[in-house]
C-alpha cells in the first residue's frame, strides 16, 4: 500500500470537494484521514491518502493537475508519504486564547506549549470582527506530557498571555469510558 499527502486551497464554491474525489476515485485511491475548512473564503483541504502499488501516480498527478485548472484552484500538492502507524494521539488539554489581533500570538503560544514539550494535536484560529475591533481567537488541543503538570503549564502560559495582551484559559479534556 502507497500514501499520499494531498493538499489544495481555492476560491470557495461549492463541488470542490466533489471533483477531486472522482479524480481520486477514478484511480482507486481512498480517502484515509482529512482536514476541511473555509478560511476567509477560500477553501482548503489536506487529505492522507491510501492507493495500490500499481498506482500510476504520474497519471494521478496530472488528472489531478486538469481538475485543479478547471476548479480554479489556487493549489494543489500530492506527495508520496510514508505513514506512521500510530493514530493521532488523544488530547489531553483544551487551551483557547483571545485578545485584541496582532502579529505574533500564535509564534508565542506554540513557543511556550514546544518549550514545555506539548503536542499540539489539533488547532484552529480564526479571526472575529473587522479592522481595529478584530479580536484572535484559537483553540488549541494539546497532547500534555507525563513529566508536566497543569499547573506548570497554567503558569507559563498566563506569562504568555500576560506579554501578549491576551486572555488564556487551560482546561483538562475528560474522557468518557464506554
Amino acid at each position: 500500500m502507497r500514501h499520499f499527502a494531498l493538499s489544495a486551497i481555492g476560491r470557495d464554491r461549492p463541488g470542490i470537494v466533489a471533483a477531486v474525489t472522482e479524480t481520486l476515485l477514478r484511480h482507486g485511491v481512498n480517502v484515509e484521514d482529512s482536514q476541511m475548512s473555509i478560511l476567509r473564503g477560500h477553501f482548503s483541504m489536506m487529505l492522507l491518502l491510501a492507493a495500490a502499488d500499481e498506482l500510476e501516480a504520474e497519471q494521478l498527478r496530472a488528472d489531478l493537475g486538469r481538475t485543479a485548472v478547471e476548479l480554479e484552484l489556487e493549489a494543489l500538492t500530492i506527495n508520496e508519504v510514508e505513514f506512521d502507524e500510530a493514530r493521532r494521539p488523544n488530547a489531553t488539554h483544551l487551551i483557547t486564547v483571545y485578545g485584541a489581533d496582532h502579529p505574533g500570538i500564535l509564534h508565542a503560544v506554540s513557543s511556550t506549549l514546544a518549550g514545555l514539550g506539548v503536542n499540539i494535536v489539533d488547532l484552529t484560529t480564526r479571526l472575529a470582527g473587522e479592522g481595529d475591533d478584530a479580536i484572535y481567537v484559537a483553540s488549541f488541543e494539546v497532547l500534555v506530557p507525563g513529566e508536566a503538570t497543569s499547573d506548570v503549564l497554567e503558569a507559563r502560559l498566563r506569562e504568555t498571555a500576560e506579554q501578549e495582551r491576551v486572555e488564556v484559559s487551560v482546561r483538562p479534556i475528560e474522557r468518557d469510558t464506554l
